[in-house]
């Protein structure tokens, strides 16, 4: 995946012709699921589990299958430990993840992403695929328990308020002392740029919306920024679009 991990859990945006395998995902400590607010999707909606699982029951691959390269680029200097993958989709993240030595857990809202997933990470690499966990969860509904994790790795995961601040506090929550919690996504200037992007305003956001979950004490943010790359055009040739880059470590 060259900029292949997108995903939607109930908005997460997928396949803007970029790349990225866009994601499903949840996140939340037992007994202390938020309840679905009024009003969000049902899941035979568009960008609910049974959109994302009929879109990956198809033949083949939805995304290139290569690893997100914001995740490459920011977890490699990391020493391997626990991860959450967050909307891992077909596995991308995950088996590169693991081949590093990580022990991951992918979580993603799709059921058949998550076989898909498990299935080729054995065929890949059967070593990796013995340090992965796969489940299956709902955002809206779950989030991972609080410091369990050395990082969290939330590559484009799209989801409209009140969930996604829920989301971004649970991931900000399941990080341990001294691990790190890494979230990408599509900048919401990009609508505005005519970039191409498919997604809705109300599933982006910006760097602000995710540093509003991080706490001032006991962390520090090591990357906080709107990232260009370059991306095919749709009228052919590339063109500049903006990831969401931010990265944080716990205290020790």
């Amino acid at each position: 995946m060259t900029d292949t991990t997108d995903h939607q859990a109930h908005g997460r945006e997928h396949g803007h012709g970029d790349g990225h395998e866009h994601r499903h995902g949840d996140g939340r400590p037992a007994g202390a699921a938020p309840a679905r607010p009024p009003g969000y999707p049902a899941a035979a909606d568009h960008y609910g589990r049974a959109w994302w699982e009929d879109r990956y029951s198809a033949p083949g691959l939805q995304w290139s299958g290569a690893p997100n390269p914001v995740l490459v680029a920011e977890a490699s200097p990391l020493e391997p430990g626990r991860v959450l993958d967050v909307g891992s989709g077909e596995g991308g993240d995950a088996i590169w993840l693991a081949a590093r030595g990580w022990h991951v857990l992918g979580v993603d809202l799709a059921q058949a992403a998550l076989d898909k997933a498990a299935a080729r990470a054995a065929e890949v690499d059967e070593e990796a695929a013995a340090r992965i966990t796969w489940e299956q969860h709902d955002l809206a509904d779950w989030a991972p328990a609080p410091e369990s994790v050395d990082l969290v790795s939330s590559q484009f995961m799209h989801l409209a308020e009140p969930v996604r601040s829920e989301l971004f506090r649970a991931l900000v929550a399941a990080v341990a002392p001294g691990g790190t919690l890494l979230v990408v996504g599509h900048d919401l200037g990009d609508l505005e740029a005519g970039a191409g992007r498919h997604g809705k305003e109300e599933l982006m956001f910006t760097v602000d919306d995710v540093l509003a979950a991080v706490p001032g004490g006991g962390w520090t943010v090591e990357v906080a920024e709107s990232r260009a790359r370059q991306v095919p055009a749709t009228a052919g040739g590339t063109t500049t679009v903006r990831d969401v880059v931010v990265k944080a470590r716990r205290a020790s």
